[in-house]
């Protein structure tokens, strides 16, 4: 009980009443998130006062409560630093994440044999990830998320065999990405974005087939794509490698990772065509390919696209769930292929920066749109009045084209569309008066036209 006291007296804040009850009159295994032993009768076994907005600092008195089991002060704003938890041995559970508490890692940390859980995610931790932390040899989730944290990532961590999760990403990590990760066979997921990470992503990785959340993203890894990924990684959903520098094809063999719900590579190198095994992934959403050398100018360069949009059995995936299709700032050229208007449920589509040319008529067809970015094209025709049929947009970016022909009325009806630019095009006429119906407008360029008249 003293040592809950003492807990309390360190809270400068309590926003929400949350320690009213914690108090002499009241047993304190009545407190509330307190939570006592039914073997051992006034012992506390678990603390949960997550997201209670409490403030202060964390008493060092917690390392009193040598039976917690449980201890989590998630989502709160508690400074200062870690309390010293070595002593704990029974800890199974320790979630301090989503806090300010500025601290190193303490290696005492590692006497906590019975570990299974560490999550310090969200907090000002600095300084390295302690070798010694291969000592949690039960440890099955470790998440140290958006820290300041900084050194390599220890190879030692391979011998955590039980780890389940790992989640680095946002720190200040350097080096390059231990190979010996392929021990931990139980690995489903590994987030490593928004590091300095370099070198080549490790072909071991490769061998860990429980794998389905992959995120190396935003780092400065480089190194081609292993062609059997997709047979190696058969349980991948989720994968994320932009903004790196990795080259060469994206490998055919994706397309038999048949869970994949998300394949990010924007900003890369990737070179030549998209493979058509990517259009009969029965559960893709989100396609991103923006900023690559991929090319695509005739049917057959095209064949993803004609995957994507044809498969309508249960085999492959159903035209209308493809959510995010981004290929902008690409060598694609030539027209567009109409049967892109089957893609009914895409929620933003990039095709800009690229050599493509033809008309647009075939943006009316999907209403889902929120995002639709053609600029920097060839593309040549009028604006559809079908356009008025996207009653969801949001952004309507069709700038540096050849696009001819008046401004039509109905964009009025888009009263959704905070972003209209369709500046340097051939359009003519006035602007539609109608146009002031768009309340949520905050950018709005119709600059280098040929308009005429005067402004709404």
């Amino acid at each position: 009980m003293l040592s809950l006291l003492d807990f309390k007296k360190a809270i400068a804040g309590d926003p929400n009443g949350v320690l009213r009850s914690w108090n002499t009159t009241t047993p304190f295994c009545q407190w509330k998130g307190v939570m006592c032993s039914w073997k051992y009768p006034g012992r506390v076994v678990a603390l949960h006062l997550g997201s209670h907005g409490l403030s202060g600092s964390i008493s060092p008195s917690l390392g009193n409560l040598t039976l917690l089991r449980e201890l989590n002060l998630s989502s709160n704003t508690f400074s200062g630093l870690l309390p010293p938890l070595g002593h704990l041995h029974k800890l199974e559970v320790l979630d301090l994440g989503n806090n300010s508490l500025h601290d190193r890692i303490p290696v005492a940390l590692t006497n906590c044999s019975s570990l299974r859980t560490l999550i310090l995610r969200f907090n000002l931790i600095f300084g390295e990830i302690p070798p010694q932390l291969s000592l949690l040899s039960n440890l099955l989730v470790l998440k140290l998320r958006q820290n300041d944290i900084s050194g390599i990532i220890p190879p030692t961590i391979s011998n955590i065999t039980r780890l389940q999760i790992i989640s680095l990403s946002i720190n200040q990590l350097t080096g390059s990405i231990p190979e010996e990760l392929d021990k931990l066979s139980n690995l489903s997921h590994l987030s490593l974005d928004r590091n300095r990470l370099s070198g080549d992503l490790p072909q071991s990785l490769f061998n860990l087939s429980s794998l389905g959340y992959l995120s190396s993203a935003f780092n400065q890894l480089g190194g081609a794509l292993p062609p059997n990924i997709g047979n190696a990684i058969p349980n991948l959903y989720y994968f994320y490698l932009d903004n790196n520098m990795f080259h060469g094809h994206i490998p055919a063999s994706l397309g038999n990772a048949s869970r994949l719900e998300l394949i990010g590579l924007e900003s890369n190198n990737f070179a030549g065509r998209i493979p058509s095994s990517l259009g009969k992934l029965p559960n893709l959403y989100d396609l991103y390919l923006w900023g690559n050398s991929i090319e695509a100018s005739d049917q057959e360069s095209w064949a993803f696209l004609y995957a994507l949009a044809n498969c309508t059995s249960s085999s492959c995936n159903k035209s209308t769930d493809l959510r995010v299709l981004y290929l902008g700032e690409n060598r694609l050229s030539g027209k567009v292929p109409p049967i892109i208007q089957n893609l009914r449920g895409l929620f933003a589509l990039g095709l800009d920066g690229n050599d493509l040319t033809g008309t647009i008529e075939w943006i009316g067809k999907l209403r889902s749109l929120v995002h639709l970015y053609l600029q920097e094209n060839n593309f040549v025709g009028t604006i559809p009045s079908s356009i008025g049929n996207l009653t969801n947009l949001s952004s309507l970016v069709l700038s540096k084209n050849a696009l001819s022909g008046h401004i039509p009325s109905n964009l009025g009806n888009l009263r959704q569309l905070q972003m209209l630019n369709l500046s340097h095009n051939n359009l003519e006429g006035g602007i539609p008066s109608n146009l002031g119906n768009l309340g949520q407008l905050d950018h709005l360029d119709l600059s280098s036209n040929m308009l005429r008249g005067i402004i709404p």
